[in-house]
């Protein structure tokens, strides 16, 4: 098939979690499950929490499942979710 453009939101259990860990431990698993063009973003939430926003690319008929239940087992992670998903043209 194609390319799709995925943008996962991951949120720490706490405001205490150091932010680098989990961005490493993501960065990780992205390249393990054929992941690439990797873009990182800190959002702010509330109360001193940050989101990890990741978005990347990624062949379009691989299981993404997988994927998420992978980054939500990050230690610290409270949740990951696929917050926006695109096919790639060109």
């Amino acid at each position: 098939m194609g390319l799709a453009i995925f943008k996962i939101r991951i949120m720490p259990e706490s405001p205490d979690i150091n932010l680098k860990n989990i961005e490493d431990d993501a960065k990780k698993i992205i390249d393990s499950e054929q992941g690439s063009n990797l873009r990182i973003e800190i959002e702010p939430i509330a109360f001193g929490l940050n989101a990890v926003n990741l978005t990347f690319t990624r062949e379009e008929t691989l299981d993404s499942d997988i994927l998420i239940e992978k980054l939500r087992k990050i230690n610290g992670v409270a949740s990951g979710e696929i917050i926006d998903f695109r096919r790639a043209f060109g």
